[in-house]
């Protein structure tokens, strides 16, 4: 399912990342990779402010809808 659909507070696997070439290196360089840990904290005026690799990380609700947990 979507990264846009889960429950904020709970970890989540990352199982893949979807999009384009360009969309999918932003977010690997962002630390969104296969089979990492992610958290969502909370919802902010459509960003999604999530917990990866030890940082914090707002991104869009359209980006966030391309990382499959």
């Amino acid at each position: 399912m979507p990264l846009t659909f889960v429950n904020a507070g709970e970890q989540y696997e990352i199982k893949r990342i979807g999009g384009k070439g360009e969309t999918r290196k932003f977010l690997e360089k962002l630390g969104f990779t296969t089979g990492g840990i992610v958290k969502v904290i909370s919802e902010s005026g459509g960003n999604i402010i999530v917990s990866i690799k030890d940082s914090r990380v707002a991104i869009g609700k359209d980006l966030a809808g391309r990382i499959m947990v």
